[in-house]
């Protein structure tokens, strides 16, 4: 068996052959109780080490994707196990809710989040066990109410890089960006207030405004960025308080804020003193060139994570903000949270001191550039409709050439494709016959077949 290992690549080499073997597995349709070769004849035939094939092999037993008999020989699992388990929460159509329980092991194509199968543990467990051998405060202790300083102070670094100028002082830890977003909210806004969304947004986000009762207006997004045009009419109209914006890989449409829109938004919010709420959670999936709000004015609350890219368990995000704001979140967050996990915060700030995270997202872009490209080409040639043409991060935002969506649910489910629910990014509830793919899923072969089943030459499913 040739699994085609690039030794050039920034994948690391048990990595690809994790990827090789799930391929083999999902693209061959292997039968269940298949028999691999034997781990020396792997390691042979493809000059690897033993070791290397050995610990891939073992990751697919965990994901569910090949079993161990002996302890030395490795069978394919029953299909459709949870090697493409959506790592992040969602809305879904549920198109496959008389088949049982068949969903659990539907491919959710607009999952908000990364497969297990592409989490890299190995530096992760490292930073976990220099953690538990080096700070023993981290394991037992609360951290700070702004969060542990060497973690605020490798944040700081960061984001000079993005040209965002934020002293150490003026960050604070979260549980992830929506709790970032959950203390901006709370503390912030009052019940009742208005604020701008994008639309389509972040489902998320509009359940957040909807639970403290803050009154929505739906901005539509280009593939530029937010509508100008529009947004100036919405600020004289309504006179919101806030404004709610992705600028790098918006969630869902997979765009980027154009510098010329950047630059006309910050002068309407400014001209109507609105309050600019930048939710950046997927951009280290996109280069540090791409515009950001906050890099062009201070007075931007910017919110990040690390959830997306590192592991959603760890769940650590932080915002960005001026001296008064921060203090404001501070004081809510000790409140309601005593603070942040310090352990999980230790671990992330050795992580980005000693390079690994820097490399992880490297490979990240890498390998979503190169499935982004081929995932376009195969829309094209089945005649679905694009939005834009992302240059990064994990959303396209397309739909079929079918006119009859409810034809596409039960297409879907025909290959065991489980959709997005229609209304999800709507801050109205409005159905939509646009589709959130994560471009990480979408090589797989049954959202393969989907994509070709819907193309215009193809009869539709009655």
């Amino acid at each position: 068996m040739e699994l085609r290992i690039d030794r050039q690549a920034l994948v690391p080499v048990v990595q690809q052959i994790v990827d090789a073997l799930t391929g083999w597995i999902r693209q061959d349709a292997v039968q269940p109780g298949t028999r691999l070769p034997s781990v020396r004849q792997l390691a042979r035939q493809n000059l690897l080490s033993q070791s290397s094939v050995n610990e891939a092999c073992e990751r697919l037993v965990a994901q569910g994707l090949l079993a161990s008999r002996h302890g030395s020989s490795f069978f394919v699992a029953p299909p459709l196990a949870s090697g493409h388990a959506c790592t992040d929460p969602d809305r879904w159509q549920d198109t496959l809710a008389e088949g049982g329980d068949s969903s659990q092991w539907a491919l959710k194509l607009g999952c908000g989040g990364l497969p297990e199968s592409w989490r890299e543990s190995d530096d992760l467990g490292y930073a976990i066990r220099q953690v538990t051998r080096t700070d023993m405060a981290g394991l037992f202790n609360y951290s700070t109410s702004l969060g542990l300083p060497a973690l605020r102070e490798q944040l700081s670094r960061r984001l000079k890089q993005l040209n965002i100028e934020a002293d150490k002082d003026l960050i604070l830890t979260t549980t992830g960006a929506t709790h970032g977003l959950d203390l901006i909210v709370r503390t912030l806004l009052q019940p009742g207030a208005c604020v701008v969304v994008e639309s389509p947004g972040y489902p998320s986000l509009f359940d957040l405004l909807k639970l403290h009762k803050i009154d929505m207006i739906e901005l539509p997004r280009t593939p530029r960025g937010p509508d100008v045009d529009v947004l100036q009419e919405l600020l004289a109209t309504h006179r919101p308080s806030a404004l709610f914006v992705n600028s790098a890989c918006h969630n869902p449409t997979g765009s980027n804020l154009a510098p010329a829109v950047a630059q006309r938004l910050l002068q309407l919010t400014k001209q109507h003193a609105v309050l600019v709420i930048e939710d950046d959670a997927y951009g280290d999936f996109q280069n540090s060139a791409r515009t950001r709000l906050a890099a062009l004015d201070a007075d931007v609350v910017y919110v990040g994570s690390f959830s997306k890219t590192l592991s959603s368990s760890l769940r650590v995000g932080f915002v960005v903000a001026g001296p008064s704001i921060i203090a404001r979140l501070s004081e809510v967050k000790g409140i309601t949270s005593m603070g942040g996990s310090r352990f999980c915060e230790s671990v992330l700030a050795n992580l980005l001191a000693n390079g690994a995270y820097r490399k992880l997202v490297q490979r990240q872009r890498q390998r979503l550039g190169v499935d982004t490209a081929a995932l376009l080409q195969v829309l094209e040639d089945a005649d679905w409709e694009v939005f834009g043409k992302p240059a990064g991060g994990l959303f396209i935002w397309a739909r079929s050439p079918m006119s009859d969506y409810a034809g596409l649910q039960r297409l879907a489910k025909r290959f065991g494709v489980l959709l997005s629910s229609p209304t999800a990014f709507s801050p109205s509830g409005a159905d939509s016959d646009w589709l959130r793919i994560n471009v990480a899923y979408a090589r797989d072969s049954r959202a393969l077949g989907f994509f070709r089943a819907a193309a215009l030459d193809r009869p539709q499913v009655s």
